[in-house]
């Protein structure tokens, strides 16, 4: 299956494949390597990215100090059987080891070719700057890109602070969990499903967030917003991609999905961009009432 879905993605014109070392313990990195190197499409054609920070159970396996830095990074690309990765990102910032380190570290790694560039995910606006700082004070190669969650119920990070960077230093914005864990396609309308991703073991938070006071009110508005999509002849699954798709200061949304059906049917969101008109989105809007608003400074005198 995920070999089909791979080929889907690609075949369709997806050129970005991200993972992390700590995806299934590293055996996401194995399968999609595999799948990689079966095919003959051209390395230039793609983009694969990888995220370190919890590599392993000890505590030298962990972290972003320059140790596992080198060390996470060479076992991600032994199981990805590849040379280097296009982009490395710091999944989370580490507050036990000193940005320079962390710089430094990401710096040797693109030098030594593992890696084309490197990037952050989880990180604050000032954590960014700050690796920014760091890079241009030691004339090291600075993040090129942010990991960010955004979503209908997630945007104050992504269009009140990203746009800023973006035009500040130059850095990406790739967003994550355009469905919230599946809360945006509907399917906890009428509670948790048993074979839902909020049923399972671990997943406790989910379930949780989802019959809390507040997760009902985000049910009740996106039966509003259901009603929209069908509007405009596509599901609430696919509106809410579109929507993230939308926004100019987004450069890549990543999806996950668990069939080739549901990775087909995601990737369809595509077409339904153009019908988000300005009175769509504010009609969205209007029923979120989460649209981040930058409160202005008041002038000294």
């Amino acid at each position: 299956m995920a070999e089909e879905m791979v080929t889907l993605a690609y075949e369709s014109g997806v050129n970005v494949f991200d993972t992390a070392e700590v995806y299934a313990a590293g055996k996401a990195e194995i399968v999609l390597g595999k799948i990689l190197k079966k095919k003959s499409w051209r390395r230039s054609s793609y983009i694969v990215t990888t995220k370190l920070y919890w590599g392993g159970k000890a505590e030298t396996e962990k972290g972003l100090s320059r140790k596992h830095i080198l060390e996470g990074l060479k076992g991600s690309l032994e199981r990805l059987q590849m040379e280097y990765v296009d982009i490395v990102f710091a999944n989370k910032p580490d507050p036990h080891t000193p940005m320079e380190e962390i710089v430094r570290a990401f710096t040797h790694v693109i030098n030594h070719g593992q890696a084309m560039y490197w990037g952050t995910s989880r990180w604050s606006p000032m954590e960014i700057m700050e690796a920014y700082s760091v890079a241009r004070q030691f004339n090291l190669i600075p993040p090129i890109a942010e990991q960010a969650e955004y979503h209908l119920f997630q945007r104050d990070k992504v269009e009140m602070h990203m746009p800023e960077l973006y035009q500040k230093i130059g850095s990406g914005c790739v967003t994550w969990s355009p469905l919230a864990c599946g809360v945006l396609t509907g399917k906890y309308e009428d509670g948790v499903p048993i074979y839902s991703r909020a049923a399972l073991k671990g997943y406790g938070w989910l379930k949780d967030r989802i019959l809390s006071e507040e997760g009902r009110r985000q049910q009740t508005k996106l039966h509003e917003i259901a009603a929209i999509a069908e509007r405009i002849g596509c599901s609430l699954a696919q509106l809410s991609i579109a929507w993230c798709l939308k926004n100019e200061n987004v450069h890549c949304v990543l999806l996950g999905a668990s069939s080739v059906e549901q990775l087909y049917e995601n990737m369809q969101a595509l077409q339904f961009i153009a019908k988000l008109t300005p009175a769509i989105m504010s009609e969205i809007d209007k029923i979120l009432g989460n649209k981040p608003v930058k409160v202005r400074e008041p002038v000294q005198r």
